[in-house]
């Protein structure tokens, strides 16, 4: 047996089979010339990292800028699937490490696990009363979205898949000589179709496109995933209490953005959400049908044999009379369970086709319940049915509908919908431009009254048109696909208490909110504003309580429940404020917003709007959690998971279920030590809390005074990044800027986060919090003792500063310093690389001395031997990148071989950092 604390030998060992292969094919395809100058330039960069000096450094320089097509491409292609093949080495001793703890004797527990979860709260001596109580309160919910930061392809996902199955084949120890031999066969051939494929989309993805990417997690892995957790929680539960009957509600959701995005993608229309909807249900269906036709092999069971329940035999009667033909009905009539899956299995074809077909999930599921209480009482009661059991758990979780798909739009849209439609009816001539006090009047007075506004639609401009039909869908799709379909609706850019109301105007007219005569209100939408930039963030309490304030909103939450949704931005805050600021400001808004609500007796939910990157908010999923108001835990987390977070986490089942895993067993034990001791659970020193604030205030002014008043930066910016070649990647439906403007405020956080990683600066994730942290520090001995105290007991500050080191692991100046290059006015490039260069110092010795480490991230050796694993065989693609880009730029004609390799260099690091956008 391997242990479990062993060294990374057996990752090594992976990566330098995969390595060798490499080789074979290159001499293969390039010759031996070829192999020799990837090899040359591989020891280069790896000796320049040990030992670095100014000659050896130009020697790898002029090597690089030698190389001549077809050559270039094919180095480019080599250091890029070089780092795919880590990628998945990397995922499969992840896995291994896993199954190596499920494999050791009682006493030794994979950390963050449910089985660890179990065990301390059992030594935490909670009450059985106070477990189920955090059980039913427990929600976590996902939402994979369509951001652009996925640089891989589907195919070369499924060809790493492929390699990932068969690298953990070869971890069997009853493997034969002759099954050795033909996994390798298949290894090398798997590599090959690696090498041989172009790993560079020809066209830009559509919005469908995209649906079905998405599809495809849930298809592969989610499906099977989300119930395996459910009832793994459930065996623990009856394995550490045993003496209690558990029940687990269905806590873990996945929900979509995918196709619901309208936020500037002007290709999401309202027949593309819908087309999504009709995508979704046939993937859930398709699955059930398969569960149906497996169950009809498992349950031979007659009557001759067993007892069965009689209301079940009677139903089968009744199902064929009703729906099934002559001759479609099952040949043996004693056998009960498979009549019944016939009849099932039919129906479940015809859903959304004819009357036969089931009308809804809730249908389905019934018959489903039916036959698993007539099984069970012929099964031994310590033995549980858990292929039926587990489809019954898909019904509950996925429904017909598969995901729950959020509808978002930007506020703007909106208002110049209802701003027309209020100027059409005559209640008010210029709606956009009232103070926001008479906008709040108005739009009371429109929901106070129970008939509609509008008058034709065709009186009306295509925009408002475009705004109305949406709403007219969702109407549509909560009839045919049912409520579970569209439950959300996100405003973005929310800024006042207006904005929320005119979407509850919008609603109204289609029928979504509806305000009888006698008084009583139908809201069957949730309306969820999205707090993005500071400001916003800040504002944010006062937006809520003034509508919490409000009657017809009050109404309009008592109808959900007396829940409130609230998204929180963390692309666009770190964009506005830097890093260090936008977590606090974050973490102060939820705060706020809780204690508020609590007030108003409204239970809310935090939909945490996260990049895969450090630059928006990215991070482990647990400590995501966890780093949270302790208080807020219990609301519920709803977190988006978006582009290469969708494959580094949910390609592989294994990965999947651990990373699901953790964060279920993140939230059960924080929430169960938050709602057995409050004030213990939310403990947090005011001084740690005034700490934060002045370092926050020091570092938004460091990053504003170089991202917001340096007249210089947006030209170092566009100029040191390789940002106007994203554009060409073909990652993502949606354009990389809102409605075209030039304005760097209408930048997306994406391709704003994507070309710093580029270039190996990274400032969105780190830069202005060492001025924040060291000015602080610098005040007095007593400052950093306190820091170093947040840093242990402060889950927030924590998360905060690891995620901080990671940037600056990731991040490296010495090859960032090739794209000033890049930059036309030498002055301007040189000026603002010094300002990040000192700035990048600064931070990096204040987090050791936060820390007490000597060399970043001592804490995690193993994310600390990933990154200098790759970062050696990054620096030849961004050399390349800079050498490329320039002579792009340079030329007068367009040259698409040029391009291609710039995006192959794209591809490229983004698959060595592991991050895009």
């Amino acid at each position: 047996m391997i242990n479990v604390t062993d060294n990374n030998s057996l990752l090594r060992n992976d990566v330098k089979k995969l390595g060798n292969i490499l080789g074979e094919i290159l001499v293969h395809h390039g010759g031996i010339s070829l192999f020799n100058k990837v090899e040359t330039i591989r020891e280069m960069t790896k000796n320049l990292r040990k030992d670095y000096n100014e000659q050896d450094y130009k020697k790898l320089k002029e090597e690089i800028s030698t190389l001549k097509p077809p050559v270039r491409q094919q180095v480019i292609r080599a250091f890029s699937i070089y780092f795919h093949l880590i990628n998945i080495a990397e995922q499969n001793h992840r896995i291994r490490r896993s199954r190596e703890y499920q494999l050791q004797e009682d006493g030794v527990i994979q950390p963050v696990s449910l089985e660890s979860a179990m065990i301390s709260i059992k030594e935490n001596d909670f009450s059985n009363e106070v477990i189920q109580k955090v059980l039913n309160d427990l929600s976590i919910e996902l939402i994979i979205t369509a951001h652009p930061t996925e640089a891989t392809k589907r195919t070369v996902l499924e060809i790493q898949k492929r390699i990932s199955k068969l690298l953990q084949e070869f971890d069997n120890p009853l493997l034969t000589k002759k099954e050795r031999t033909t996994l390798e066969e298949s290894l090398f051939n798997e590599v090959t179709a690696l090498w041989q494929t172009d790993e560079l989309r020809q066209r830009k993805p559509t919005v469908l496109d995209e649906v079905k990417n998405g599809l495809y997690y849930f298809n592969e892995t989610l499906f099977d995933t989300l119930p395996d957790i459910h009832q793994d929680l459930e065996a623990q539960l009856d394995q550490h209490f045993p003496d209690h009957k558990w029940k687990v509600p269905n806590f873990l959701h996945f929900g979509s953005w995918i196709g619901g995005d309208r936020d500037g993608n002007p290709n999401v229309t309202p027949e593309v959400t819908w087309e999504t909807l009709k995508l979704q249900r046939q993937v859930a269906l398709k699955k059930y049908e398969d569960s149906i036709v497996d169950l009809m092999k498992r349950f031979s069971q007659t009557t001759t044999r067993v007892d069965l329940s009689e209301v079940l035999i009677d139903s089968v009667e009744r199902d064929e009379q009703a729906y099934m033909e002559t001759g479609e009905a099952w040949p043996i009539k004693s056998e009960i369970y498979r009549r019944k899956f016939a009849v099932m299995l039919k129906r479940l074809r015809q859903v959304g086709e004819s009357e036969v077909g089931y009308q809804n999930a809730e249908e389905f599921l019934s018959d489903l319940i039916l036959v698993r209480d007539s099984a069970e009482q012929h099964q031994p009661s310590n033995h549980k049915l858990k292929t039926i059991r587990k489809l019954i758990r898909q019904a509950e979780l996925f429904g017909f509908h598969l995901a729950t798909l959020d509808i978002r739009n930007h506020s703007g849209e909106h208002e110049a919908a209802v701003s027309e439609i209020l100027k059409v009816v005559g209640i008010a001539e210029n709606y956009a431009s009232l103070p926001e006090e008479e906008k709040v009047a108005i739009l009371e007075q429109v929901l106070s009254e129970p008939r509609p506004l509008l008058l034709l639609e065709e009186d009306y401009s295509k925009e408002t048109q475009e705004t109305f039909k949406v709403f007219k869908m969702i109407k549509q799709a909560h009839k045919e696909f049912g409520r579970r379909s569209i439950e959300v609706y996100l405003v973005s850019m929310t800024q006042s208490p207006s904005d929320l109301l005119e979407v509850l105007v919008l609603a109204k007219e289609a029928g979504i909110y509806r305000l009888h005569a006698d008084g009583k209100v139908e809201s069957h939408l949730h309306v969820a504003p999205l707090l993005e930039t500071i400001d916003d963030l800040v504002a944010g309490p006062k937006i809520m309580k003034t509508l919490f304030e409000m009657d017809v909103y009050r109404n309009h939450i008592k109808e959900r429940g007396n829940h409130q949704e609230i998204m929180l931005g963390y692309s666009d805050g770190s964009k506005d404020g830097g890093t260090l600021t936008a977590n606090w400001k974050l973490f102060k808004a939820q705060q706020e917003i809780h204690n508020m609500a609590k007030e108003f007796d409204i239970r809310l939910k935090f939909f945490h709007g996260r990049g895969g990157s450090l630059g928006r908010g990215g991070g482990p999923l647990n400590r995501s959690i966890l780093s949270q108001p302790s208080e807020t835990l219990g609301d519920g987390v709803k977190i988006t998971e978006q582009g290469e977070v969708l494959s580094s986490r949910y390609l592989l089942e294994d990965i999947a279920y651990r990373n699901l895993e953790q964060a279920a067993s993140a939230l059960l034990e924080g929430f169960a030590k938050a709602h057995k001791n409050p004030v213990q659970g939310h403990f947090r020193d005011k001084k740690w809390e005034d700490a934060m604030e002045e370092m926050s205030q020091t570092s938004l002014k460091k990053y504003q005074s170089l991202v917001f008043q340096d007249k210089d930066f947006l030209k170092y910016f566009t100029q040191a990044t390789p940002l106007n070649e994203l554009g060409a990647l073909n990652i993502g439906s949606r354009p990389m800027k809102r409605k075209g403007s030039e304005r760097f405020e209408d930048l997306r956080a994406i391709p704003w986060v994507f070309a710093w990683t580029q270039s190996r600066q990274m400032i969105p994730a780190w830069y202005a919090a060492g001025t924040g942290l060291q000015t602080f520090v610098g005040q007095s001995a007593e400052n950093l003792a306190l820091l170093q105290e947040m840093y242990k007991k402060w889950p927030f500050f924590q998360a905060t500063i690891n995620n901080l080191q990671m940037a600056l692991m990731k991040a490296d100046l010495t090859t960032a310093k090739e794209y000033i290059h890049l930059v036309q006015d030498k002055e301007i490039g040189e000026r603002i690389f010094k300002n990040i260069s000192e700035e990048y110092k600064l931070t990096k010795d204040v987090l050791l001395q936060i820390t007490g480490n000597e060399e970043l991230l001592d804490h995690t050796p193993n994310i600390q031997e990933s990154v200098y694993r790759r970062n050696p065989y990054v620096d030849p693609l961004n050399f390349l990148q800079v050498d490329l880009i320039q002579k792009m730029r340079e030329s007068d004609e367009k040259s698409e071989e040029l391009l291609t390799e710039v995006l192959l260099t794209i591809s490229g690091v983004a698959a060595g950092l592991v991050n895009t956008g």
